[in-house]
């Protein structure tokens, strides 16, 4: 069954605009099902069906729950709603994980069983940058690779300076809620920190020297900034690899960028066992 244009329509209109979404789709069925192989659907971060069609409500309790559960951990998931009997003559009971599966049980009269693989489409992460220096020029250089959506926070004359960004903002009004990296290095760093500290940012780190970055929380603090939110800024920036040049320090900070956003990823499903799925 080919994907219906709505339902490609509305996933390329929620990865545009930077949404999460989940794409559910049926790829196996057994005897007398409403959706067939190849039926898709969209299912918004609320956990509900933008659109499209996976069956009635034999099969959209489950998958909305795995909707909902691989939005929370970027892990996709294949569920597989079986009628009683089938569950026992395969020894698995409803909510059980058995090799990278999820059991769920079909109480429809129809009694088939349909196969649903539930994939997360999550918005790239926001590297934030703030200056034009070396550093931050090959912090976004580096960080478009590693498939991170780039912000640069810079005077507009210096915008010139990055060949492939994804925003260019003028001067440091930065945006909630990214990974923030401090690269002014000698050129407005008091008023950069400022502007970083009430950003809410996931990772916030400082490209100069402890002692630099020392001064300057001292001299933030006198001004009346939260010193709890000063102590959240790391610095040096980046993992001590011994890093010299503007490229070896941007490595550095995306590793231990990199290492913070994949903290608890490396399992790629949940480990076997049982939930509360009927």
């Amino acid at each position: 069954m080919p994907i219906r244009p709505d339902v490609l329509d509305l996933a390329i209109r929620f990865k545009t605009n930077g949404d999460p979404f989940a794409l559910a789709t049926v790829v196996r069925t057994v005897s007398v099902t409403a959706a067939k192989a190849g039926a898709k659907a969209v299912i918004g971060a609320d956990g509900t069906i933008s659109g499209g069609w996976i069956g009635g409500g034999c099969a959209r309790g489950a998958v909305l729950r795995a909707a909902r559960e691989a939005l929370a951990d970027g892990c996709p998931r294949l569920i597989s709603i079986q009628p009683a009997d089938l569950l026992q003559e395969h020894a698995v009971t409803a909510g059980e994980t058995r090799d990278g599966i999820f059991y769920a049980r079909n109480m429809c009269p129809s009694q088939g069983t349909i196969d649903v693989f539930v994939e997360p489409v999550l918005p790239r992460p926001q590297l934030i940058i703030c200056g034009a220096s070396p550093v931050a020029v090959a912090l976004a250089d580096l960080g478009r690779r590693m498939g991170f959506f780039i912000v640069v926070c810079a005077a507009a004359s210096d915008h010139a300076a990055f060949l492939d960004v994804d925003r260019l903002i003028d001067g440091f009004m930065i945006p909630a809620g990214g990974y923030l990296v401090v690269a002014t290095q000698g050129s407005g760093d008091k008023a950069a920190l400022q502007a970083a500290v009430g950003a809410c940012a996931k990772y916030l780190a400082f490209v100069g020297s402890r002692k630099k970055a020392t001064a300057l929380k001292t001299d933030l603090a006198a001004g009346g900034i939260d010193a709890v939110a000063l102590d959240a800024i790391r610095a040096p920036a980046g993992l001590d690899l011994g890093a010299i040049t503007p490229d070896e320090i941007a490595l550095s900070i995306i590793a231990e960028i990199i290492g913070i956003h994949r903290h608890g990823q490396r399992v790629t499903a949940p480990q076997q066992g049982t939930t509360s799925w009927t």
